[in-house]
Protein backbone atom coordinates (compact mmCIF):
# COMPACT_ATOMS: atom_id res chain seq x y z
CA UNK A 1 0.00 0.00 0.00
CA UNK A 2 1.25 3.58 -0.94
CA UNK A 3 1.80 6.05 2.12
CA UNK A 4 2.82 9.08 2.56
CA UNK A 5 5.93 8.68 4.49
CA UNK A 6 8.31 11.83 6.31
CA UNK A 7 11.56 11.25 6.70
CA UNK A 8 13.36 13.60 8.92
CA UNK A 9 17.11 14.20 8.70
CA UNK A 10 16.91 13.08 4.90
CA UNK A 11 20.48 15.04 3.99
CA UNK A 12 22.66 12.60 6.41
CA UNK A 13 24.11 9.00 6.54
CA UNK A 14 21.19 6.85 6.90
CA UNK A 15 18.67 9.57 5.68
CA UNK A 16 20.16 9.06 2.15
CA UNK A 17 19.49 5.27 2.15
CA UNK A 18 16.21 6.10 3.61
CA UNK A 19 15.17 7.89 0.39
CA UNK A 20 16.34 5.13 -1.86
CA UNK A 21 14.83 2.83 0.02
CA UNK A 22 11.29 4.38 -0.01
CA UNK A 23 11.19 6.60 -3.07
CA UNK A 24 9.99 3.71 -6.00
CA UNK A 25 6.91 2.76 -3.88
CA UNK A 26 5.59 6.13 -1.61
CA UNK A 27 4.93 9.30 -1.84
CA UNK A 28 8.20 10.96 0.27
CA UNK A 29 8.64 14.28 2.10
CA UNK A 30 11.89 15.25 3.17
CA UNK A 31 12.80 17.61 6.36
CA UNK A 32 16.35 18.87 7.45
CA UNK A 33 17.33 21.82 9.49
CA UNK A 34 16.05 23.88 6.75
CA UNK A 35 12.45 22.79 6.75
CA UNK A 36 12.42 22.05 10.54
CA UNK A 37 13.52 22.51 13.95
CA UNK A 38 12.37 19.64 15.93
CA UNK A 39 13.31 20.93 19.02
CA UNK A 40 10.58 23.52 19.32
CA UNK A 41 7.42 21.73 20.44
CA UNK A 42 4.63 23.84 18.89
CA UNK A 43 5.99 24.23 15.31
CA UNK A 44 7.41 20.18 15.14
CA UNK A 45 3.66 18.91 16.56
CA UNK A 46 1.61 21.69 14.04
CA UNK A 47 3.98 21.03 10.97
CA UNK A 48 3.73 17.01 11.59
CA UNK A 49 0.12 16.78 12.43
CA UNK A 50 -0.66 19.34 9.24
CA UNK A 51 1.24 17.37 7.12
CA UNK A 52 -0.86 14.09 8.02
CA UNK A 53 1.63 11.55 6.89
CA UNK A 54 1.19 7.77 7.63
CA UNK A 55 4.41 6.77 8.30
CA UNK A 56 7.80 9.46 10.29
CA UNK A 57 10.78 8.53 9.81
CA UNK A 58 13.26 10.08 12.23
CA UNK A 59 16.87 10.21 11.31
CA UNK A 60 17.68 13.01 13.25
CA UNK A 61 19.97 13.60 16.04
CA UNK A 62 22.78 14.99 17.45
CA UNK A 63 25.62 12.26 16.70
CA UNK A 64 28.78 13.77 17.96
CA UNK A 65 29.51 11.69 21.21
CA UNK A 66 32.85 13.49 22.57
CA UNK A 67 31.39 17.20 21.82
CA UNK A 68 28.14 15.92 23.57
CA UNK A 69 30.04 16.12 26.76
CA UNK A 70 29.93 20.10 26.62
CA UNK A 71 26.33 20.60 24.82
CA UNK A 72 24.17 19.27 27.67
CA UNK A 73 21.23 20.90 26.49
CA UNK A 74 21.17 21.00 22.80
CA UNK A 75 21.99 16.82 22.98
CA UNK A 76 18.60 16.53 24.88
CA UNK A 77 16.51 18.77 23.13
CA UNK A 78 17.94 16.82 20.26
CA UNK A 79 17.57 13.36 21.19
CA UNK A 80 15.15 13.58 23.66
CA UNK A 81 12.80 16.44 23.97
CA UNK A 82 12.12 16.44 20.30
CA UNK A 83 11.71 12.57 20.38
CA UNK A 84 8.35 12.63 22.41
CA UNK A 85 7.50 16.10 20.41
CA UNK A 86 7.75 13.92 17.46
CA UNK A 87 5.91 10.77 19.41
CA UNK A 88 2.91 13.45 20.24
CA UNK A 89 2.20 14.69 16.62
CA UNK A 90 2.51 10.76 15.32
CA UNK A 91 -0.06 10.03 18.19
CA UNK A 92 -2.23 12.86 17.22
CA UNK A 93 -2.51 11.63 13.72
CA UNK A 94 -2.12 7.78 14.43
CA UNK A 95 0.98 7.63 12.19
CA UNK A 96 3.28 4.67 12.88
CA UNK A 97 6.70 6.34 14.14
CA UNK A 98 10.38 5.01 13.59
CA UNK A 99 13.09 6.56 15.76
CA UNK A 100 16.78 5.02 15.44
CA UNK A 101 19.29 4.50 18.57
CA UNK A 102 22.30 3.32 19.65
CA UNK A 103 24.25 0.72 21.16
CA UNK A 104 25.04 3.47 23.88
CA UNK A 105 21.86 3.14 25.82
CA UNK A 106 23.93 -0.10 27.89
CA UNK A 107 27.06 0.28 29.41
CA UNK A 108 28.84 -2.25 27.57
CA UNK A 109 29.80 -4.55 30.39
CA UNK A 110 28.26 -7.33 29.56
CA UNK A 111 30.36 -9.52 27.59
CA UNK A 112 27.64 -11.30 25.90
CA UNK A 113 26.24 -7.88 24.04
CA UNK A 114 22.49 -6.35 24.45
CA UNK A 115 19.18 -7.93 24.19
CA UNK A 116 15.95 -5.85 23.02
CA UNK A 117 15.12 -6.17 26.94
CA UNK A 118 17.95 -5.53 28.83
CA UNK A 119 17.90 -2.49 30.75
CA UNK A 120 19.61 0.95 29.87
CA UNK A 121 22.48 1.97 31.61
CA UNK A 122 24.51 4.70 29.42
CA UNK A 123 27.93 5.52 31.06
CA UNK A 124 28.00 8.79 28.57
CA UNK A 125 25.86 12.17 27.73
CA UNK A 126 25.32 10.88 24.07
CA UNK A 127 23.85 7.67 25.37
CA UNK A 128 22.14 9.20 28.20
CA UNK A 129 19.85 11.60 25.93
CA UNK A 130 19.31 8.71 23.28
CA UNK A 131 17.77 6.50 26.47
CA UNK A 132 15.63 9.04 27.35
CA UNK A 133 14.40 10.30 23.82
CA UNK A 134 13.26 5.41 23.85
CA UNK A 135 11.54 6.27 27.45
CA UNK A 136 9.76 9.32 26.08
CA UNK A 137 8.57 6.68 23.02
CA UNK A 138 7.37 4.30 25.21
CA UNK A 139 5.79 6.72 27.55
CA UNK A 140 3.98 8.53 24.61
CA UNK A 141 3.73 6.46 21.00
CA UNK A 142 0.90 3.08 20.77
CA UNK A 143 2.57 3.05 16.72
CA UNK A 144 6.05 2.94 17.08
CA UNK A 145 9.76 0.78 15.96
CA UNK A 146 12.68 1.59 18.05
CA UNK A 147 15.54 0.70 16.18
CA UNK A 148 19.17 0.31 17.72
CA UNK A 149 22.04 -0.35 15.68
CA UNK A 150 25.43 0.51 16.12
CA UNK A 151 28.84 1.49 14.50
CA UNK A 152 27.34 2.66 11.77
CA UNK A 153 28.98 3.52 8.37
CA UNK A 154 27.98 4.42 4.47
CA UNK A 155 28.61 6.59 1.78
CA UNK A 156 27.25 9.92 2.62
CA UNK A 157 29.25 10.88 5.65
CA UNK A 158 32.33 10.35 8.08
CA UNK A 159 32.73 7.23 9.40
CA UNK A 160 35.56 5.03 10.60
CA UNK A 161 36.60 3.62 7.19
CA UNK A 162 37.41 6.86 5.38
CA UNK A 163 39.48 8.03 8.41
CA UNK A 164 41.39 4.57 8.47
CA UNK A 165 42.09 5.11 4.90
CA UNK A 166 43.04 8.46 4.98
CA UNK A 167 45.34 7.61 7.63
CA UNK A 168 46.74 5.05 5.77
CA UNK A 169 47.69 7.39 2.53
CA UNK A 170 49.09 9.64 5.39
CA UNK A 171 51.42 7.13 7.87
CA UNK A 172 52.81 3.79 7.32
CA UNK A 173 51.47 2.83 10.93
CA UNK A 174 48.50 3.43 12.06
CA UNK A 175 47.26 3.02 15.98
CA UNK A 176 43.52 1.00 16.66
CA UNK A 177 42.16 0.43 19.95
CA UNK A 178 41.60 -3.58 20.48
CA UNK A 179 39.02 -3.38 23.79
CA UNK A 180 36.13 -2.11 22.54
CA UNK A 181 33.68 -4.27 20.78
CA UNK A 182 30.63 -3.90 18.66
CA UNK A 183 28.59 -4.99 15.28
CA UNK A 184 29.76 -2.63 11.98
CA UNK A 185 26.70 -1.48 10.51
CA UNK A 186 26.28 -0.67 6.65
CA UNK A 187 23.80 1.77 6.22
CA UNK A 188 22.60 0.76 3.13
CA UNK A 189 21.77 -2.42 5.02
CA UNK A 190 19.90 -0.76 7.54
CA UNK A 191 17.51 0.59 5.30
CA UNK A 192 16.76 -2.16 3.91
CA UNK A 193 15.91 -3.82 7.26
CA UNK A 194 13.68 -0.72 7.98
CA UNK A 195 11.76 -1.27 5.03
CA UNK A 196 11.28 -4.72 5.59
CA UNK A 197 9.97 -4.25 9.02
CA UNK A 198 7.45 -1.28 8.24
CA UNK A 199 6.28 -4.04 5.09
CA UNK A 200 5.70 -7.03 7.76
CA UNK A 201 3.43 -4.77 9.96
CA UNK A 202 5.53 -6.64 12.92
CA UNK A 203 4.59 -5.30 15.96
CA UNK A 204 5.75 -1.89 18.15
CA UNK A 205 8.58 -2.36 19.88
CA UNK A 206 12.62 -1.97 20.29
CA UNK A 207 14.38 -3.95 17.17
CA UNK A 208 18.44 -4.70 17.24
CA UNK A 209 19.19 -3.98 14.01
CA UNK A 210 23.33 -4.66 12.81
CA UNK A 211 25.23 -6.55 10.56
CA UNK A 212 25.81 -10.27 11.93
CA UNK A 213 29.30 -10.59 13.75
CA UNK A 214 31.12 -8.40 16.08
CA UNK A 215 34.78 -7.29 16.11
CA UNK A 216 36.98 -4.88 17.91
CA UNK A 217 38.43 -1.60 16.18
CA UNK A 218 41.47 -3.01 15.34
CA UNK A 219 40.15 -6.06 13.60
CA UNK A 220 37.34 -3.61 11.53
CA UNK A 221 40.47 -1.68 10.42
CA UNK A 222 42.73 -4.34 9.75
CA UNK A 223 40.07 -5.83 7.46
CA UNK A 224 39.67 -2.24 5.72
CA UNK A 225 43.50 -2.41 4.73
CA UNK A 226 43.28 -6.08 3.57
CA UNK A 227 40.18 -5.88 1.14
CA UNK A 228 41.58 -2.25 -0.06
CA UNK A 229 45.05 -4.40 -0.76
CA UNK A 230 46.44 -1.28 1.31
CA UNK A 231 50.25 -2.87 3.28
CA UNK A 232 50.38 -0.93 6.32
CA UNK A 233 51.39 -1.63 9.70
CA UNK A 234 48.23 -1.84 12.02
CA UNK A 235 49.37 -1.42 15.57
CA UNK A 236 46.61 -2.61 18.65
CA UNK A 237 46.67 -0.41 21.44
CA UNK A 238 43.97 -0.03 24.95
CA UNK A 239 41.65 3.04 24.94
CA UNK A 240 43.51 4.56 27.33
CA UNK A 241 46.32 5.62 24.74
CA UNK A 242 43.06 7.47 23.17
CA UNK A 243 41.71 9.55 25.72
CA UNK A 244 38.43 11.40 24.97
CA UNK A 245 35.68 13.30 26.96
CA UNK A 246 33.37 10.86 26.35
CA UNK A 247 33.68 7.32 27.98
CA UNK A 248 33.00 4.10 25.44
CA UNK A 249 31.14 0.97 26.50
CA UNK A 250 33.50 -1.67 26.18
CA UNK A 251 31.45 -4.56 25.10
CA UNK A 252 28.06 -3.00 22.76
CA UNK A 253 27.39 -5.55 20.82
CA UNK A 254 23.16 -5.62 20.25
CA UNK A 255 22.07 -8.98 20.07
CA UNK A 256 18.90 -9.63 17.72
CA UNK A 257 16.14 -11.75 18.67
CA UNK A 258 13.45 -10.73 16.66
CA UNK A 259 13.82 -10.22 13.54
CA UNK A 260 16.10 -12.95 10.56
CA UNK A 261 19.52 -12.10 10.61
CA UNK A 262 21.18 -9.66 8.37
CA UNK A 263 24.52 -10.24 6.43
CA UNK A 264 27.78 -10.69 7.61
CA UNK A 265 29.82 -7.46 8.49
CA UNK A 266 33.04 -8.53 6.90
CA UNK A 267 30.70 -9.02 3.42
CA UNK A 268 28.82 -5.37 3.93
CA UNK A 269 32.20 -3.89 4.20
CA UNK A 270 33.39 -5.80 1.08
CA UNK A 271 30.69 -4.22 -0.65
CA UNK A 272 31.16 -0.55 0.59
CA UNK A 273 34.68 -0.95 -0.64
CA UNK A 274 33.43 -1.85 -4.17
CA UNK A 275 31.33 0.98 -4.27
Amino acid sequence: MKMKILILGYKGMLGHELVKEFKNDHELILWDREQIDISRKEDTIKKVTDLGPDLVINAAAYTAVDEAEHNKDLVYKVNSCAVGFLATACKEIDALFIHFSTDYVFDGENHNGYKENHLYNPINLYGKSKALGEKMILDISPKYYIIRTSWLFGKYGKNFIETMLRLARENKEVRVVNDQFGSPTYAKDLASEVRKLVESENRSGIYHITNSGTCNWYEFAVQIFELSNLNIKVRPVKSEEFPTPAKRPTYSMLTNTKLPPMRKWEEALKDYLKK
